[in-house]
């Protein structure tokens, strides 16, 4: 995951911004992220580090030389809350209420199957779906989530077996495959004050991440961080941040 600072473009700030909710019950409470007109030191060295480990890069590079300090006092002027995909935007910014707390579950092996389904604890679907028609045999209705990046999830929601219990059945296997789900991970869901659901991940290791080949290399970015840095610290204007909260 990502936060970018830039000129404001929507309001995240905002406590009921359910993509912030969304975004920070999939990073795990961990992870914390300044807001918008917080102080803080910025460290162009341990940012250097981080992009090395991020980007697995062999053998040591020469740098050129910057007269940095290092550490550098900042104001955040916006941030940026961003998720990996390299099919979508993950820029979007969704204002709903929650209504339902959210509930987060970590997948068993059957769960993970690509011939099985999701199990839902009946408290949780009880709380977080529309209540199902028990007349009907077996009580089924069609859900569609919204993940961090605005796409529209459709699974089938079953309440069978023996005994009886909650699945996403149909769809399931796909968003499965879509995500490169394993054992471990966790799925969250939210629901909406408007009754809108809302689906996202949380990885089981870090390790998991991966980065595309596509994306521009580590030492690009590390000249990148320390031009950028030295630029604004010499001009005393604003500077973009991307990085991966550990």
């Amino acid at each position: 995951m990502e936060v970018e600072t830039e000129n404001d473009r929507c309001n995240q700030g905002q406590k009921d911004d359910l993509h912030a909710q969304l975004w920070h019950a999939c990073a795990g409470p961990l992870v914390n992220v300044p807001r918008a007109g917080d102080k803080v030191f910025y460290f162009p060295q341990g940012h250097i580090e981080q992009v090395e480990a991020y980007s697995n890069q062999d053998g040591k590079v020469e740098m050129p030389i910057y007269d940095l300090p290092s550490k550098i006092l900042c104001k955040v002027v916006y941030v940026q809350l961003k998720g990996p995909s390299p099919e979508h935007r993950t820029s979007q910014c969704l204002h709903q209420k929650i209504n339902a707390c959210p509930f987060r579950k970590r997948l068993t092996p059957s769960d993970q199957s690509a011939h099985g389904g999701f199990s839902v604890p009946k408290r949780y679907a009880d709380e977080c779906f529309p209540p199902l028609d028990m007349s009907q045999e077996p009580p089924t209705q069609e859900l569609v989530a919204k993940d961090l990046h605005g796409s529209e999830w459709r699974f089938r929601h079953i309440y069978r077996g023996h005994p009886k219990r909650h699945l996403l059945s149909s769809g399931w296997s796909t968003f499965v495959s879509a995500k490169k789900l394993v054992v471990g991970d966790a799925c969250i869901f939210l629901r909406g004050e408007n009754g809108e659901l809302y689906v996202g991940v949380r990885r089981a290791t870090k390790s998991q991440i991966s980065i595309p080949a596509s994306v521009i290399s580590g030492v690009s970015m590390q000249h990148g961080i320390l031009a950028s840095a030295f630029h604004a610290v010499s001009t005393g204007t604003m500077f973009t941040v991307y990085y991966r909260p550990w």
